[in-house]
């Protein structure tokens, strides 16, 4: 048993003893446990993992310390919030050390929100500013090219880095690669690369560095802090205006910044970046080696298609004379059979009609004429007494019209003494007040004849003419009928 670092050590011969490191280790984890056993702290999460295993890494922060976090499995669904990058919380737990690194940390048991990080909610409102700008709309980002003659990557020259970059494009694409140096973390990170993209778009396309058909601004992962520089409103603007396709390629695949939603393409890593700018030269290869293929083999099936149709055509071609037999031994089948058929049909024909013809019978012709002319007679019966009171009443109103007429005749007064005395111009004189001395007038009486007479200038008295031959019936005028008080000049 070794003695534990909190007793006070037996001295041997006037010298301290020496403890083993582990023995250290574990009386500091001890002494922490005991006196840190329930510990409530505020911060905001940073570099948050979310391990395979179910534990969850974290460092809680402020503005002038971190310290490590760990959450086990166990503890993890008592969360009330998912441990997310940036997050302000309250957690509660106990200080422990991690012997083997030398580490204090804070195993958490409990965990709340207590509010968005400052600098979180700082960028949060820039992507508002700059989302409502329209920089963000996937309308205005460039497609990538497919085969880039010349790439440009703009990350730190030394690292891991570019060496991945350049490697994965050496093995893919045999393209012309431009760096261009810059620092990538720190105050002065976001200007150079801002000065990197603009340097790039100011280059001529022939002239002595060529213009790059496509940028990649890449850099490692890390903490917020490292990557606040990609967050800059001034780097995103540059991005969103500049001309060549860009791709971002800024920390791992969980890390975010601003200038991942203004560039064209976001990389999850600058390898998936360089993957991303440049297409493999063996695939290309061999997709063009397939297409041969394929058009080689599609031409030969086109002609072995044509050929068997050919062969096909060919073998149809000689049974037209088995098709002519078939058909003329089709033929003489029915033509033998067509007399008996028709015999059997005018046979079925003659019965159906001997059948309906032994119904039909004189009878049923006179029967619907008799029905007739019994409907004619009872018509006839019932119409002679009313068309014989017509006839009657027709004929009394024409001996009526016949009267009426016979009293209306201009003539009839003439029959019986009175004479019709008219003027030159054939209007009829009325009364004798209406004569003219040596006016000359007609007078015709009732036998029609028509004698002419001057009126006396002297006495007034009527002088006979001699008369005139009477003219014919036919070119006699019609006499106009008197007026009823028409008197006798005599």
């Amino acid at each position: 048993m070794t003695e534990s670092a909190d007793t006070a050590p037996a001295a041997d011969s006037g010298n301290a003893k020496a403890y083993s490191v582990s023995e250290l280790a574990f009386a500091l984890k001890r002494t922490l446990e005991d006196s840190y056993g329930f510990v409530r702290l505020r911060g905001e999460l940073s570099k948050v993992t979310h391990h395979s295993n179910g534990h969850v890494y974290l460092t809680l922060k402020d503005e002038r310390a971190a310290i490590d976090g760990v959450v086990w499995k166990g503890s993890v669904r008592n969360l009330a919030i998912r441990p997310e990058q940036g997050l302000e919380v309250v957690v509660t737990g106990k200080i422990t050390t991690y012997p083997q690194g030398s580490r204090y940390q804070i195993v958490i048991e409990t965990m709340e929100a207590a509010g968005i990080g400052a600098l979180l909610a700082q960028l949060e409102r820039l992507k508002q500013k700059l989302a409502a700008e329209g920089l963000f709309d996937a309308a205005r980002k460039q497609p990538l090219p497919a085969m880039p003659a010349v790439v440009g990557v703009i990350t730190s020259p030394t690292g891991a880095v570019i060496r991945d970059i350049l490697h994965r494009i050496r093995d893919r694409w045999p393209c012309r690669v431009i760096v261009w140096p810059v620092v990538v973390q720190g105050d002065a990170a976001a200007a150079q690369v801002s000065a990197a993209i603009r340097g790039f778009c100011a280059l001529a396309p022939d002239g002595p560095v060529p213009r790059p058909d496509i940028l990649i601004v890449a850099r490692g992962g890390g903490s917020v802090e490292d990557l606040w520089p990609f967050n800059d409103e001034g780097l995103a603007r540059t991005v969103a205006d500049c001309p060549i396709p860009l791709i971002s390629a800024v920390g791992h695949e969980t890390d975010t910044t601003l200038i991942d939603f203004v560039s064209d393409r976001r990389a999850p890593t600058p390898t998936a970046a360089a993957e991303m700018a440049t297409p493999v030269l063996a695939e290309l290869k061999a997709l063009v080696s397939d297409l041969g293929a394929r058009m080689h083999r599609c031409g030969g099936r086109v002609v072995q298609d044509r050929r068997a149709r050919i062969d096909a055509a060919e073998r149809a071609l000689r049974r037209v004379p088995d098709l002519v037999r078939l058909a003329e031994q089709r033929f003489d089948i029915v033509s033998g059979r067509l007399g008996a058929g028709l015999a059997r049909n005018a046979a079925i024909h003659e019965r159906e009609l001997v059948r309906v013809a032994t119904r039909f019978s004189p009878l049923l012709l006179q029967r619907p004429q008799a029905v007739q002319k019994d409907r004619l007679d009872r018509l006839m019966v019932r119409l002679e007494p009313a068309a014989r009171r017509r006839l009657e009443r027709a004929s009394e109103r024409l001996d009526g019209l016949g009267k009426l007429l016979l009293s209306a005749d201009p003539d009839r007064p003439l029959q019986r003494g009175f004479a019709r005395v008219s003027r030159a111009d054939g209007s009829l004189a009325r009364a004798g007040a209406d004569l003219m001395a040596g006016e000359t007038v007609a007078i015709t009486f009732g036998d029609r004849v028509t004698r002419h007479a001057v009126i006396d200038a002297a006495t007034g008295d009527v002088a006979p003419l001699s008369a005139p031959a009477p003219p014919s019936r036919s070119a006699r005028p019609r006499p106009k009928a008197a007026p009823p008080e028409q008197g006798d000049l005599f």
